[in-house]
């Protein structure tokens, strides 16, 4: 089905998902044969050294498409549209970060912990769910295996990596000023208010029932992952001051009373989800811990006190790692061992 040494190509290389993707690609199990980078007009005809090599970015043109297997694309929905045409032109597969073909029903939208299987019915095309997505995701794939979901309450505290490059420049200046002067900046680029020491609760455009497009990404792109299409989520997203790994606290109510210390075997048993518990000796993950790591993180583990049948948790995960780039490289992986 694929090939077994694939021919690949980065759209928005130089962008912060494409600068992690670059970086996990050496240690991956992929064979890759030739590797072709492109990002925005501004980077054309930039060098850039990688692994002993130096590529040239180049323009996202037809002749960039030509005999590759795969392109990885984490740029904006217009550039994935482009990507899509130019891809099935010359019979690449996509795989795109944007969240421009995640709920099309022809577009399997992928976890490999959770959904490798989907990759069989796929039309060109593979979509990676949100960055606050895939860990919440991955939390309900674990439970579920014991426990029947009734409904689920979660708050997002989310990096700004998950904004883009300037984000983070707007971050660290906008901090910087304060630390210089003992002033907030209101010099504001990218946020409708200043991010840093500060919190933002809105995290895109609002809908018509008030929720953010981010939050209603999480209920729709859960539940196509987890083929549960009446699942009840609530969420509430908000943009905090951190540089990297989006943290999530998640409440989780069942149809029956939970056991925590099985529920922990349960997440100690999932692949790609470690514990770290014990708030005696202040062990929990924290964005700092998560950063560059892997893994999605859980700590805080809890009985919910107000409701028998539910528990609280806590949850960290590098939001340009597992929630985009790895993610990517692990549906390549999965593709590379089916053939």
């Amino acid at each position: 089905m694929a090939n077994q040494n694939p021919n690949i190509a980065v759209i928005g290389a130089t962008g912060a998902v494409g600068k992690v993707f670059l970086d996990l690609l050496p240690n991956s199990n992929l064979n890759i044969t030739e590797l072709r980078l492109s990002a925005s007009s501004r980077s054309i005809g930039k060098k850039i050294n990688y692994q002993s090599h130096e590529y040239t970015i180049q323009e996202n043109s037809d002749n960039f498409y030509s005999g590759l297997d795969f392109v990885f694309s984490s740029a904006s929905s217009e550039v994935s549209k482009i990507a899509a045409e130019k891809s099935k032109e010359h019979n690449v597969i996509l795989i795109d970060d944007s969240s421009e073909f995640r709920l099309n029903d022809d577009v399997p939208l992928v976890i490999p912990e959770i959904n490798p299987d989907s990759l069989n019915e796929h039309n060109g095309i593979i979509a990676i769910p949100n960055c606050t997505t895939t860990p919440l995701a991955m939390i309900l794939d674990a439970l579920r295996s014991e426990y029947e979901l009734k409904r689920i309450i979660v708050d997002t505290y989310q990096a700004v990596s998950g904004t883009g490059n300037l984000a983070i420049k707007e971050l660290i200046n906008q901090t910087k000023h304060y630390l210089e002067t003992g002033k907030i900046s209101e010099e504001m680029n990218v946020y409708p208010h200043t991010i840093g020491l500060n919190l933002i609760p809105h995290v895109e455009a609002p809908q018509e029932n008030l929720y953010t497009k981010e939050e209603m990404k999480m209920l729709y792109e859960t539940r196509k992952i987890l083929s549960e299409p009446n699942l009840k989520i609530s969420a509430t997203c908000v943009r905090v001051p951190v540089i990297r790994c989006h943290s999530e606290s998640i409440n989780v109510e069942f149809f029956s009373n939970p056991d925590l210390s099985l529920i922990t075997n349960l997440f100690n048993d999932y692949k790609g989800i470690t514990v770290i518990d014990d708030i005696s000796t202040n062990s929990y993950p924290t964005p700092i811990f998560g950063e560059g790591k892997n893994d999605v993180f859980v700590g805080r583990l809890r009985k919910d006190i107000s409701n028998e049948n539910a528990i609280n948790l806590w949850v960290v995960s590098d939001n340009l790692v597992k929630g985009a780039a790895l993610n990517a490289i692990q549906i390549l992986e999965v593709f590379q061992k089916i053939g």
